[in-house]
């Protein structure tokens, strides 16, 4: 897998002074797209293990809330793979900080339904995410007063309570 940027001060994807991790690949290419250089799975550096260390090292401090990733497309397959061992290692060292996961696919229809039952692992990379944002950019909803997402047919999921209670819970918006 390959990232395009890393942000180890991030305010605008996620509650709090956040690291960002862009991984690069996706196959949505969402119209108006504001990081469609990252479409290509080539794109950028290799996620490698010195970049992992780093990341590890840069959510250490107490002010940071905890890890956004976004892309391009986290859950593209191999993607997610590679980012398996990586969130499952923040939640080891950090288990009071959260990781938030954008995504265009949906949470019930494409991942619930058919990557878990396609993709051993999926289950377990959903246990290390507790926040998804999900559905794809759409143009015509573009909506820049939406917190944390985009577009408004985008939500912001609560995974692990979700899964808890087998039904999708939003995170609600504060002002």
């Amino acid at each position: 897998m390959h990232y395009s940027e890393i942000k180890k001060y991030d305010i605008a994807n996620g509650p709090g002074v956040r690291v960002t991790l862009f991984v690069s690949g996706c196959t949505h290419h969402c119209e108006g797209c504001f990081n469609a250089m990252a479409w290509d799975f080539a794109y950028g550096v290799p996620f490698d293990d010195d970049v992992q260390q780093q990341l590890l090292s840069d959510l250490a401090p107490e002010y940071i809330a905890g890890l956004t990733l976004l892309g391009g497309e986290p859950l593209e397959d191999g993607n997610w793979q590679a980012l398996l061992p990586f969130v499952r290692e923040v939640k080891s060292r950090y288990p009071q900080k959260d990781i938030w996961c954008y995504t265009g696919y949906l949470f019930e229809e494409d991942i619930l339904e058919s990557f878990c039952s396609r993709w051993e692992g999926m289950r377990e990379f959903l246990s290390c995410i507790d926040v998804l944002v999900d559905g794809e950019f759409i143009l015509a909803q573009k909506d820049i007063s939406l917190q944390f997402r985009g577009s408004g047919n985008q939500r912001i999921i609560l995974v692990q309570e979700s899964l808890r209670e087998g039904k999708t819970l939003l995170w609600h918006e504060r002002s």
